[in-house]
């Protein structure tokens, strides 16, 4: 099963392409690393992806084929965006509220017990937990969803390093009990190196490598990280041409 497929993807801003010629087949089953420089397309892709944008040409799905945007793939998606929507004026536990009210796919067990495991408390409102805490909010949030397949769009970019490493460890966890399958964004690789299974580079919009990341660092005798830089030095050698 493709959690993610995309043919000839594309997106277009007034007279700029944010994404363009895209096909791509993301499997299931693995930590997805969606890599590229600032303004690459990544977030672009994930919006389409999620049903927060429509496509000006080709297609995507999901989950094995489900148009992108349906309710049965709104059901089944849990997104993360960096500037996460958290009411800084609402208790955490409150939000929960909020989040059960607008989600048919709820765990409210679930995620009140996770917060008391990260000892975040429900009556503490959302503007004065920290920005790791805020993180772990909204990936609570993602998680009381029980979904299949969980997004997230440059989730560590405002973390402090001991927040990264616990949020990137909250979500192995999660990958190990649930198995559920991940696509995380990032423009810093280094952070994603020890969890990822899968890898995309973007640059310029279109895709630049994709594949398992095992079967990637033994063809190239390299680290992702060298991959990544390659791809994106290629890529840029091209445009100047």
């Amino acid at each position: 099963m493709n959690v993610i497929e995309c043919t000839e993807l594309g997106k277009r801003y007034r007279r700029t392409w944010a994404l363009r010629n895209c096909t791509l087949s993301i499997p299931a089953g693995h930590v997805v690393a969606l890599v590229g420089p600032n303004g690459a397309g990544k977030t672009t892709l994930l919006n389409l992806a999620v049903g927060l944008a429509t496509a000006t040409a080709g297609a995507v799905s999901v989950l094995d084929g489900i148009p992108a945007g349906s309710p049965d793939a709104l059901d089944r998606i849990a997104f993360v965006a960096q500037d996460a929507p958290l009411y800084k004026n609402l208790p955490a536990g409150a939000m929960l509220g909020v989040a059960r009210n607008l989600n048919r796919r709820w765990d409210d067990q679930r995620a009140r017990s996770r917060l008391a495991g990260l000892g975040i408390p429900l009556n503490k409102k959302v503007g004065q937990l920290s920005g790791g805490q805020k993180a772990q909010l909204a990936l609570t949030i993602a998680l009381a969803r029980r979904p299949d397949l969980l997004v997230l769009d440059e989730p560590l970019a405002a973390l402090d390093p001991l927040a990264r490493h616990d949020f990137m460890v909250s979500v192995m966890e999660t990958v190990t009990a649930d198995g559920i399958s991940v696509v995380l964004s990032s423009h810093v690789v280094a952070e994603l190196e020890r969890v990822a299974s899968y890898l995309i580079v973007l640059s310029s919009g279109q895709v630049t490598v994709s594949g398992k990341a095992d079967e990637l660092v033994a063809a190239h005798g390299t680290s992702l990280e060298q991959i990544v830089l390659a791809s994106m030095r290629e890529s840029e050698s091209g445009v100047a041409a």
